[in-house]
């Protein structure tokens, strides 16, 4: 942080974990639905629809507009959890990495980096075959998926602002005789490895069942969880799971204001905390784009959990404004395979939302009162 005459400089902010083509979604599932039992499985009926109508074009244009918006934030950098892999009705295009070339254009015409982090999907669930928009996303064989991530490294192996990573989608989707050879081949290539983690009940139940070990464990035990590794969610660990990420110095990615729209629920951030978790932040559905909302609703919504003001307690005298942009910034870069935040942005100290602020605490009012319209941009 850098504050010099009326403006503040601050590192880049980073979102971990995106799904671009959810931002034409907005504002299209905030109604009742005819059965009244609306919750994360009927907004994904909702999304899966989307997905099912999406074309090369239409997810670029799509992408672009997420993108510039996240860049208008104050973002430089995304992870971009792509999973829309296919045509309609699951046969791969002439070129097999098609729609994630369009991905990585709209990043980089609206001036982000991006981690592309290709999906790992094969089925609905246990001794289910994927089913109407899920066969889009779908490999029957894992060395296809695995043939087409060599094949984005090699594209765009030149490309500074480029990281290719490899994201199992989640342990419903993914068979778990697959986990130790995705798990094989992203250490080999030093990959990102991000992956959908105990976000609904409902997932954590079918993994006991399927395998008689929660979700975290059972990739755990199949080698993926390393300092690579990034827990996407993390939201209904059980007390002893946070310590599996902070051995290993893998993150939690949260993402508040998705969470909150899906009625996810809360994740324990002490907990992980406490574990030696490292923490990173996501946009995820485009839902609203505020990156600083994501960033203070990490510790607001501990202080809903725990009824427990200023929860969030850093070490080395870090404010807990200053740990929550460390954060939002130079960990979503690394935990997206980066070394530096990619930049600075600035603002001016003469915005509305500054003004009273105490120079001191000028950092803090933009954490936890801030809007993306302080950032100015070219």
């Amino acid at each position: 942080m850098i504050l010099e005459g009326d403006t503040i400089s601050l590192p880049a902010l980073a979102t971990a974990h995106s799904h671009a083509f959810q931002r034409a979604l907005r504002g299209d599932t905030q109604r009742p639905g005819p059965h009244g039992s609306d919750d994360f499985w009927s907004w994904r009926t909702a999304m899966y629809r989307l997905a099912e109508g999406l074309t090369p074009e239409s997810i670029y244009s799509i992408s672009r507009v997420a993108y510039r918006e996240l860049y208008r934030a104050g973002v430089r950098t995304v992870g971009e959890f792509h999973y829309v892999h296919h045509n309609p009705g699951g046969a791969p295009y002439d070129d097999r990495t098609e729609l994630a070339q369009a991905v990585i254009r709209a990043a980089r015409d609206a001036g982000l980096r991006i981690a592309l982090l290709r999906v790992i999907y094969a089925r609905a669930g246990q001794n289910k075959p994927p089913e109407g928009a899920q066969t889009r996303f779908s490999d029957a064989r894992l060395d296809d998926a695995l043939a087409d991530i060599d094949a984005l490294r090699a594209r765009y192996s030149a490309h500074n602002d480029v990281r290719i990573g490899i994201a199992p989608h989640s342990v419903r989707a993914v068979p778990p005789a697959w986990l130790a050879d995705i798990a094989a081949f992203a250490s080999a290539r030093d990959l990102p490895v991000h992956m959908h983690i105990a976000e609904q009940p409902a997932e954590i139940d079918a993994c006991l069942a399927e395998t008689g070990k929660r979700p975290l464990e059972l990739v755990a035990e199949k080698g993926l969880v390393s300092s690579r590794f990034v827990a996407v969610h993390a939201t209904h660990l059980a007390p002893h799971e946070p310590a599996l990420l902070g051995a290993a110095r893998a993150f939690a990615c949260l993402c508040p204001t998705t969470e909150r729209d899906l009625g996810d629920g809360l994740p324990n951030l002490s907990g992980l905390v406490t574990a030696g978790a490292r923490l990173c932040a996501g946009i995820d559905s485009h839902v609203v784009t505020h990156p600083l909302e994501d960033l203070r609703a990490i510790d607001l919504g501990e202080r809903l959990r725990t009824g427990r003001r200023v929860p969030l307690r850093p070490a080395n005298n870090k404010t807990p404004a200053e740990e929550l942009w460390t954060i939002g910034s130079i960990e979503g870069a690394v935990a997206c395979g980066f070394a530096d935040e990619g930049g600075s942005i600035t603002a001016s100290l003469r915005a509305p939302e500054l003004e009273l602020v105490k120079r001191d605490h000028v950092l803090d009012a933009i954490v936890y009162s801030g809007s993306p319209s302080l950032f100015e941009f070219e």
